[in-house]
């Protein structure tokens, strides 16, 4: 089988999942909670969040991170680092021995935001204490780059080390940039991965202040209701996930177990409004359509679409309108799993990665959890109340972020 696409580019295969997320802290119980559309949604329970407006969110749950870090090496990582470090981990672990140099072995990671619990804890910390009792590990901490420097340092990987913080969209540009390196040469294996936890009193006033988020705080589990008619705001998520992507040939040497293979990568901004998406979903359907252009298939191979359908009235219309602007009158099936995880915003488009390979592998896709009324709007044939069985086929995976950032990646069942 050829090593080389359609292009004459390197194939990129997917050797290795990890996941800590709302809905599972692997793989396996991930993707059963998906399919059981059953909302993680709850009130927020690592702070007292009584004097929010917004009290509600979708945390991951108490891992043990003994098999990840040491408790000294816990105390100087913000849990972003954490969640994301420990996904890494498990992905690698599940690649297998994959021996490549580790000079041209990379890392790319999608953060929106970085180390905010720890910078909101010692701003108080000053307040209350005086500058002299800031940690000095606050700056390493806080860095939006933490995520990548520590999966590096933890793997002694010493190729490329790069951090995307493109919002909603970082994670999916880090796996398309991952893509980008392997198919130009740049490396042969990348931990492209997905991380963040900014679930804080500030951040969820800042975003509640938005309107960006629901406010439906006696009723959590149903809050986050993406392309519903009643949909009112996003449910703040948190989490990590992690691909380890290979070339194709050295995967198929060493024997790997290949997931699927990542054929397209678009990427494009829509150049209109820092927070609200172009009208008509205009950068969205573009940013697809590259996508297909650069896996060199038509509309009609794509096999389902997990969308970024976020539960906001802005985003939800806009992306049914760009997919029908690139599938025409009759798309494929569209599903948004953030009715069960949440937002995870820069992790969001690594963890939706994974929920699109693993419905390529299992022959299913997820229903979108609390769709009870489609909204008028949105012309799309979206899974609901149960899954839906699908041909082995391409799915393409959406993340539109604040800023007018937009990406789009194309993963295929492995042939």
């Amino acid at each position: 089988m050829s090593a080389t696409d359609h292009r004459g580019r390197m194939r990129v295969a997917i050797t290795g999942i990890g996941v800590k997320s709302p809905a599972g802290l692997d793989a396996e119980s991930f993707f059963a909670r998906l399919c059981s559309g059953e909302s993680t949604a709850a009130t927020i329970h690592r702070f007292d969040p009584s004097d929010l407006s917004v009290r509600i969110g979708c945390e991951v749950p108490d891992f043990d991170l003994d098999p990840y870090v040491s408790a000294k090496e816990a105390r100087r990582l913000d849990r972003v680092s954490l969640l994301g470090y420990a996904a890494a981990s498990d992905a690698l672990a599940d690649a297998g021995a994959i021996g490549a140099d580790p000079a041209r072995s990379a890392v790319v990671a999608g953060v929106g935001i970085g180390g905010l619990i720890t910078l909101e804890e010692q701003i108080q910390t000053r307040l209350e204490k005086g500058p002299s009792r800031v940690s000095p590990f606050l700056v390493p901490m806080m860095m939006a780059n933490a995520t990548s420097a520590l999966v590096s340092l933890q793997l002694g990987w010493r190729g490329p080390n790069l951090c995307i913080a493109t919002a909603c969209a970082a994670s999916t540009n880090a796996l398309g940039e991952a893509a980008e390196l392997i198919r130009h040469g740049s490396a042969d294996v990348v931990m492209a991965l997905g991380a963040e936890s900014c679930m804080t009193p500030t951040a969820i006033a800042a975003f509640a202040r938005m309107t960006a988020l629901s406010g439906r705080n006696d009723d959590p589990e149903h809050a986050s209701r993406p392309f519903d008619a009643d949909r009112d705001g996003f449910v703040m998520g948190e989490g990590g996930a992690a691909l380890v992507l290979e070339r194709w040939d050295a995967a198929e040497a060493r024997g790997a177990r290949i997931y699927g293979e990542l054929i397209g990568y678009g990427r494009n901004a829509d150049a209109y409004h820092i927070t609200a998406p172009s009208p008509g979903g205009e950068g969205a359907a573009a940013c697809m359509q590259l996508a297909l252009d650069d896996a060199g298939l038509d509309a009609t191979a794509i096999g389902h679409i997990n969308a970024h359908g976020t539960s906001t009235p802005l985003n939800d219309a806009a992306e049914s309108e760009a997919i029908r602007k690139v599938f025409g009158e009759a798309p494929p099936p569209v599903t948004s799993t953030k009715g069960v995880t949440g937002h995870m915003i820069g992790a969001a488009g690594a963890v939706e990665a994974i929920a699109a390979l693993l419905s390529i592998a299992h022959g299913i896709v997820p229903p979108t959890a609390n769709l009870t009324r489609i909204g008028d709007e949105i012309q799309l044939d979206v899974v609901h109340g149960t899954p839906r069985e699908v041909a082995a086929a391409p799915a393409l995976s959406n993340s539109f972020g604040f800023g007018g950032h937009n990406a789009s990646i194309i993963v295929a069942p492995a042939s």
